[in-house]
């Protein structure tokens, strides 16, 4: 009889193998010697341990299932148990028992993993379908309002998936915003169109006033009467693209033709008044040499009645010059004025009883000054005799240029 320290063959042949249940049989070998047996049967062993050393490693090394592994094991320990092989069954056993338990850890880790994943994917969902209530609810800016509800739809395919019934009940709330949506914006563009279509009666209506009006000849009125039609185009709002092109061209068509022909009349009126803007120019540089060199403001005047005079009777000015020449006259009128305000308020009455009065005053205050100083430095009081030959000093400064004003007005 051969042995082994797991296992025997016995002399008729039969090789059995030890486990801590007892012996048992694992097969027969007649064909050769015991040793070559043995070998045979402790092969098998070592294929049971390298699939249970596969498996070990999966376990430790991979993100095999709990479940996966569970199989795996039940297999094994049924192929461990009957396994017809001669070596160390027992701790095979054992390993296997050590791979349950570290499968039964994963089966809770994996189950952690899937709660958490759910609770991480109904955040997103959660995060998602407000977003889409929101852009049901507050946007009017439809283009990309609807642009952001089609990526919000993409982005759920995308996600991770919750749990059944939370994916049924977000699902829902998503869908019902699209859907509130897709009614709001579809509401918003029918009633657009109707006030498009209300704007356009309008504007039809403005057309034809502008029509109606471009051959006229009344210049002023009838250009007041464009400016009037073009506050009520803009005030009117838009109608549809379409529309709004073809009675903007015929609207400014019509304007285009009226401002055409007056422009055409004002150019050759222009022209003819073109001699008396000459005379104009001629008239504002005698002026402009001679007026301002009058010191007496009423002579001034005098004369500029003489140079208004033969204003007026040059006639119209071009409308190209007509700003600039009537500005630079209006200009030394305007200097001539002030220098009669001026000799008014040097020369009236009131004028000159302020500026006696101010005189008077300022000399009042220096004669108390001057009192108030002498006693200061009678009693040795230097403090307050500095203050008062300060005071006194701007109030003679000040009484000196009253003087100088009051003689001016003599």
């Amino acid at each position: 009889m051969t042995t082994d320290p797991w296992g025997r063959v016995d002399d008729d042949g039969t090789v059995y193998v030890r486990t801590s249940e007892g012996e048992r049989v694992v097969g027969s070998w007649q064909a050769g010697a015991p040793e070559e047996a043995l070998t045979f049967f402790r092969k098998k062993y070592d294929a049971l341990v390298t699939q249970v050393e596969l498996l070990e490693k999966r376990l430790r090394s991979t993100d095999l299932s709990a479940s996966a592994a569970m199989t795996a094991i039940d297999k094994l320990r049924g192929s461990v148990r009957e396994a017809n092989a001669v070596g160390d069954l027992d701790s095979l056993s054992e390993r296997l028992d050590a791979l349950t338990a570290r499968a039964e850890e994963r089966k809770v880790e994996q189950k952690q993993a899937q709660d958490q994943a759910r609770d991480q994917a109904r955040d997103i969902k959660e995060r998602i379908v407000a977003e889409a209530e929101r852009v049901a609810d507050e946007t009017t800016h439809w283009k990309s309002g609807g642009e952001r509800m089609t990526q919000l739809i993409e982005e759920w395919k995308k996600a991770p998936r919750a749990d059944r019934p939370t994916e049924q009940g977000l699902w829902k709330r998503l869908s019902a915003a699209r859907n509130s949506f897709s009614k709001r914006r579809k509401a918003y563009f029918a009633n657009l169109d109707q006030q498009r279509e209300e704007v356009r009666v309008v504007k039809e209506g403005l057309v034809s006033e502008a029509e109606s009006m471009s051959h006229s000849t009344d210049w002023g009125p009838t250009a007041r009467a464009y400016r009037d039609l073009m506050q009520r185009w803009k005030a009117s709002g838009r109608a549809d693209r379409a529309s709004e092109d073809k009675l903007w061209a015929r609207f400014k068509a019509a304007q285009d033709t009226f401002f055409d022909a007056r422009n055409a009349v004002f150019a050759e009126r222009d022209a003819e008044l073109r001699v008396n803007a000459e005379a104009k120019e001629k008239i504002l540089e005698e002026a402009e040499a001679e007026i301002p060199r009058i010191s007496d403001p009423r002579r001034a005047r005098t004369r500029l009645r003489e140079f208004q005079e033969a204003w007026e009777e040059a006639g119209q000015l071009p409308r190209d010059v007509r700003d600039q020449l009537e500005g630079a006259f209006r200009k030394l009128e305007d200097g001539v004025r002030k220098e009669e305000q001026a000799e008014w308020e040097r020369t009236s009455p009131e004028a000159r009883a302020r500026a006696q009065d101010t005189v008077d005053q300022l000399s009042s205050a220096i004669a108390g000054l001057e009192a108030e100083l002498d006693k200061a430095r009678a009693k040795g009081d230097e403090r307050k005799a500095k203050k008062h030959e300060e005071a006194l000093e701007a109030r003679r400064s000040w009484l000196a240029e009253a003087q100088k004003a009051l003689e001016e007005m003599s």
